[in-house]
């Protein structure tokens, strides 16, 4: 348990650096884009063009998160195989609070009263779900499951790439939820993947889930960056948080046999529910609004800024 917790930690600080490194990378990119050619780095319906968000990939800051962001599946991945999904996908999604650390020094941004007391109030989610949190279920799952996860995951980032495309500059929290339904995914996927425990590649290969696990974490990632561009970097954080823990703490409990602590039940079933609102509750005081970067409103970050 304790091994498990310790590397749910490492994966949620991982994702947390990266997340506003890709933010800085992002709107870096934006700014140059709109200097040079103004307009040119958006859709009809105001969201960024395909080639503003690949241009927005290449940054260097972009970059060293993406890679933060690949540390942190890792780690991630082995936290969901040995803690209780509703536990390790919500000391993960502890991320947003290292992202609205972070945000601070690095994007200028001015956290608001009611932004610092939802911030604590996820913390205090987390002390509830350590404290609660039993043994984790075996992960075994009828075959039908695994299909159904691809077939899920196709569907939701298909409808999430579609809905980007026409909502455009609204679809920021969108973008940041469905994101985080994908990775939501990818930890149900590595749970009851085939042929790891003990090794066998036949089966790996043959597992449906490990193709939901590829389509739910690529496009997830492109749904992230898209939600960084267009919104509050900690809104969208906040937004990806709800998607990565509600449905596999569920799936989690329902199906694959987490379980907690005898008589702690309530506990559990509290942290979590107070874990998803102070997301929603940072979603929702972070709006674009209040924080986005423009051009004229943030300025370059300093080269020294993360040394």
């Amino acid at each position: 348990m304790i091994i498990g917790l310790v590397t749910a930690v490492a994966a949620s600080a991982c994702y947390g650096t990266g997340s506003v490194l890709q933010a800085v990378g992002s709107r870096k990119s934006a700014r140059r884009e709109a200097a040079a050619a103004p307009g040119t780095g958006t859709t009809q319906h105001g969201g960024p063009s395909l080639s503003s968000t690949a241009k927005a990939a290449v940054t260097w800051e972009f970059m060293v998160g993406t890679v933060l962001d690949f540390v942190g599946f890792a780690l991630g991945a082995l936290a969901a195989r040995m803690l209780p999904l509703f536990l390790s996908q919500t000391v993960i999604s502890a991320n947003l609070i290292v992202t609205a650390l972070l945000s601070i020094k690095l994007l200028g941004i001015r956290l608001n009263r009611k932004e610092w007391l939802s911030i604590g109030v996820v913390c205090s989610a987390l002390v509830l779900l350590a404290t609660a949190a039993g043994h984790e279920g075996n992960g075994d799952a009828a075959r039908s499951t695994h299909w159904w996860l691809l077939i899920i995951s196709v569907v939701l980032m298909g409808g999430g790439w579609t809905a980007v495309h026409f909502l455009g500059s609204r679809a920021a929290i969108l973008a940041g939820l469905l994101s985080g339904l994908g990775f939501g995914a990818i930890g149900v996927g590595v749970r009851i993947l085939d042929g790891i425990d003990p090794f066998d590649l036949g089966a790996l290969i043959a597992d449906p889930a490990l193709y939901a696990i590829f389509i739910a974490g690529g496009v997830g990632m492109y749904l992230h960056t898209v939600a960084l561009q267009i919104g509050s970097v900690n809104g969208a954080t906040a937004a990806l948080v709800v998607g990565e823990t509600v449905l596999p703490g569920i799936i989690g409990v329902l199906w694959l046999g987490d379980t907690s602590r005898e008589g702690f039940a309530w506990m559990a079933v509290l942290g979590f529910l107070l874990a998803v609102a102070g997301a929603v509750a940072v979603a929702w005081f972070g709006e674009p609004d209040a924080h986005a970067a423009t051009p004229a409103q943030t300025p370059e970050p300093e080269p020294t800024a993360i040394s």
